[in-house]
């Protein structure tokens, strides 16, 4: 028996080395895309001041539609304005979330005073559909498929070149 105690240390290393020769490979930027290919989460979200329609049930977004979180104080949030303002400039209709974390009204319309790339914009004030949509972090941006579906989601600010590939999920939504 104490032979076993002896070598508990050992065992432990190497079970500490396996698991850092796995997370070595692992690319910190994935994020699994979980709610690809299942129907959007029902919430209903009110406007934010100013921010469009009344109270609208994301699930009701027509194909094509694309959904970005959002919030004022998330530097890559700025980074992608110019990649959304192009999406909207090309016709796709952009609903903007605002994330409920440290929300604040007032450097929210700064933000948006910079470029307002949405169409309309929500609020999230419980933070439910963040987490119905497995939010985790700011921004992500989703894609309206067919018959309600999620068909795509990219959890990185956008730029050119993803915004291209997002670009090309709206065509397919909307067309098949």
């Amino acid at each position: 028996m104490k032979r076993w105690i002896a070598f508990l240390p050992l065992a432990g290393a190497v079970l500490l080395g396996v698991l850092f020769f796995a997370r070595v490979h692992h690319d910190p930027h994935y994020i699994p895309d979980a709610l690809v290919g299942k129907p959007l989460p029902a919430e209903t979200l009110p406007p934010m001041a100013g921010g469009g329609p009344p109270a609208r049930l994301l699930a009701d977004a027509p194909p094509g539609t694309v959904i970005n979180f959002f919030a004022s104080w998330c530097v890559p949030c700025v980074q992608e304005q110019p990649a959304l303002m192009a999406l909207k400039a090309q016709g796709v209709k952009v609903i903007g979330v605002v994330s409920p974390w440290r929300y604040d009204p007032t450097a929210t319309q700064a933000f948006l005073a910079r470029g307002n790339p949405y169409s309309e914009i929500l609020l999230d004030p419980d933070g439910k559909a963040t987490l119905d949509f497995g939010v985790s972090g700011v921004p992500e941006t989703f894609v309206v498929g067919k018959d309600g579906r999620i068909a795509a989601k990219y959890a990185l600010p956008l730029d050119a070149q993803s915004a291209e590939a997002l670009s090309e999920q709206v065509d397919k939504a909307r067309h098949g």
